[in-house]
């Protein structure tokens, strides 16, 4: 399952197992949502992760943003496809392919977030491009920012 768009470089030799994914973009007060997320290193990403079998991307989205910021969203439009080389926080190789969708805000209840090294955080869009730790999350906001 080939993305459109590829990010990331992939080491020689080394195997990126391919894992379907969905990653949201919310805009509120001219701030985009963010997590901050605290493992060994902090880092920041768009809300969103993996696609568990059966799930549509859309699904994935809602559950991804409720489990990791306790924000109920509604996915409005897939602005993208793309696949992003990294390694996990365990340093296992992964090739993230997956939509990256425009959603909207209904409610946030952080009482219901599950995730304890995710929070939240309201980043200006160009400070996000900067802190993003994937490049295929900046490109989507840098599209974003071009519209």
């Amino acid at each position: 399952m080939a993305a459109a768009l590829q990010f990331g470089r992939r080491d020689p030799g080394v195997d990126y197992p391919e894992r379907p994914t969905a990653f949201g973009l919310v805009f509120h007060d001219q701030k985009l949502a963010c997590v901050r997320v605290e493992r060994a290193r902090s880092y920041y990403d768009l809300p969103g992760g993996a696609v568990e079998a059966g799930e549509t991307e859309e699904e994935a989205l809602i559950r991804e943003f409720l489990e990791e910021t306790g924000m109920t969203v509604r996915p409005v439009e897939r602005i993208a496809e793309a696949g992003q080389y990294f390694r996990k926080s365990d340093t296992r190789p992964m090739n993230n392919i997956g939509g990256l969708w425009i959603a909207e805000m209904i409610a946030l209840n952080p009482a219901v977030k599950v995730e304890a090294d995710h929070e939240l955080v309201w980043l200006h869009p160009r400070t996000a491009l900067a802190e993003l730790r994937h490049d295929a999350h900046a490109w989507a906001v840098a599209k974003w920012l071009r519209t």
